[in-house]
């Protein structure tokens, strides 16, 4: 009788691990904060709604502050963390290459962040980002390199960049011409959704 209600306790437990809420936190800047959009319509909310409507049991934390910059990051990794995340979707470069950045400095900050997250046993998902044309083809090409070596090197799941088929649309961006409204992220999640799927289920519960 003890062996069976052992069983059958033992059960139940792997269950209710299995049931176990999924929380990802999203670690970036306004693009992942939702500047200029309402709480429900930023990206960490609206994935987090595509996900559930896919079966998916998870919490899209969102960690964005606006202006942030790797650097930033770097200081804020220690609080995404200590929100105990089964997973964590890295998005930041955009304002180190409004800035003109180094991108040997923006790697640097990126390996810091990265390093944290992988003492604490924490999986990362990788968004690209792209500088602006106006920075010149040089630096363009050297800093977009930074995401994808970075994410080689260390086998980090990832998306080349966070604003594909967004970027540069009217339609789709505020009226600074820099920050997606409600359809542009929308348009994000829809384009990045199978990865950050594929992602979580290999994440650990």
């Amino acid at each position: 009788m003890a062996l069976v209600l052992a069983v059958f306790l033992g059960g139940l437990m792997a269950e209710a691990v299995q049931a176990r809420t999924l929380r990802v936190v999203a670690l970036g800047d306004s693009l992942t904060a939702g500047f200029g959009l309402g709480p429900s319509e930023s990206f960490p909310a609206v994935l987090q709604r595509e996900l559930r409507a896919r079966g998916l049991d998870v919490e899209v934390v969102n960690f964005g502050v606006s202006g942030d910059t790797t650097a930033g990051g770097v200081a804020r990794v220690g609080a995404a963390l200590a929100a105990r995340p089964d997973a964590l979707i890295l998005e930041l470069g955009a304002n180190d290459g409004l800035r003109g950045f180094d991108p040997a400095l923006v790697r640097a900050n990126l390996e810091r962040i990265l390093a944290e997250c992988r003492k604490a046993g924490v999986p990362v998902l990788l968004a690209g980002m792209r500088a602006l044309l106006g920075m010149g083809k040089r630096y363009g090409d050297e800093f977009a390199a930074v995401f994808a070596d970075l994410a080689r090197a260390q086998g980090l799941a990832f998306y080349p960049f966070f604003l594909e088929g967004v970027a540069g649309d009217p339609a789709l961006n505020l009226p600074d011409g820099l920050h997606p409204n409600a359809r542009g992220v929308e348009e994000i999640v829809r384009r990045m959704l199978p990865v950050v799927e594929a992602f979580l289920k290999g994440a650990p519960a």
